[in-house]
């Protein structure tokens, strides 16, 4: 691994997962918050779900920037990769 690079984690194609996700059925808009109230609702659902792990995974692995991913928020995927950054430097 070179410095600065992230360990990789298992990361399941996108249809492994999403036909599993509690989310199915739901607007996309419900995980596209613009407040905290709605960032409580999606996680909220996420809550429920049997693949938040690898949904989580597929959205830092992706950097997806928006929304609520296996029940995290932006600013939470941010910190867990800033974690990772860190954990793999040392």
């Amino acid at each position: 691994m070179e410095r600065g690079e992230l360990p990789r984690r298992d990361i399941p194609t996108p249809d492994s997962w999403r036909q599993k996700a509690a989310c199915i059925g739901y607007p996309p808009e419900a995980f596209f918050p613009t407040d905290g109230v709605g960032v409580d609702a999606a996680r909220q659902i996420c809550a429920e779900c049997t693949v938040r792990d690898p949904c989580l995974e597929y959205a830092l692995a992706n950097r997806e920037n928006h929304g609520v991913w296996g029940g995290c928020s932006e600013r939470e995927r941010r910190r867990i990769l800033k974690r990772r950054r860190a954990e793999a430097s040392q």
